[in-house]
């Protein structure tokens, strides 16, 4: 296998497009991980697959979990997705839209995958900075997965440790979009919102605010379609 290959989580969102983008400039023939988890709406995983195959990318693997049976989450349950919550409410605690183990069951995914296809790179677009709600976004747990793969792999224990890019972990929205912009991904194709009008985003859930005002702060209008601004 190729030394520059990487495994990249795709969700068919800004942030995760992005990474693709990042994980190809920089020499990475990318192998693209989705999950159809019980998410209240498909538009997601449907994004992902066009921008997959608009990348070129070596293959693009769809796996099913069932987290809508666990439940727990406004994102795979009947909860009410929080709307039009002003930025500092945001950041207070931990929102209804947290899927439980969502990130550790991903990238536990992520991970078999890399070590069948004997890649040592994975790379995802968690982010720290914009959204610090979710406790599997932060660099503690990152840095704590990546030890316990290497802990608890052939792969780790037999001198091909696994490496986990998180290349937007310290980057505001702003930042994202204008380092999407100059690779050239296009925007119009990613989709954010937690409930979504068929494929128009709401325009007031956490994620939307958060996406246009990064838009915003850019001095950019999003591409995206939007049931209300």
């Amino acid at each position: 296998m190729n030394e520059r290959q990487a495994v990249v989580l795709l969700s068919g969102g800004l942030d995760s497009t992005t990474v693709l983008a990042i994980a190809q400039s920089l020499g990475f023939t990318c192998n693209c991980l989705s999950f159809q988890y019980g998410q209240r709406q498909s538009v997601e995983l449907d994004r992902a697959r066009v921008i997959g195959r608009l990348a070129g990318v070596a293959r693009h693997l769809v796996l099913r979990v069932d987290l809508d049976a666990i439940g727990g989450s406004a994102l795979t349950t009947a909860i009410e997705v929080p709307k039009d919550r002003p930025l500092n409410e945001m950041e207070q605690d931990i929102p209804v839209t947290y899927v439980p183990g969502r990130n550790i069951l991903f990238l536990a995914h992520a991970l078999s995958w890399a070590e069948v296809l004997g890649v040592s790179d994975i790379f995802l677009g968690i982010n720290a900075v914009d959204y610090s709600g979710y406790p599997d976004c932060r660099p503690q747990f990152l840095q704590a997965f990546e030890q316990m793969a290497n802990l608890g792999t052939k792969a780790g224990t037999t001198g091909r440790p696994f490496r986990l890019h998180a290349p937007l972990i310290q980057l505001s929205k702003k930042e994202i979009i204008l380092k999407g912009m100059e690779l050239g991904v296009d925007y119009s194709l990613t989709h954010s919102c937690y409930d979504p009008a068929g494929d128009k985003a709401c325009g007031r859930c956490d994620a939307c605010q958060l996406r246009l005002q990064g838009f915003r702060e850019a001095g950019l209008i999003d591409p995206a379609p939007y049931v209300q601004r």
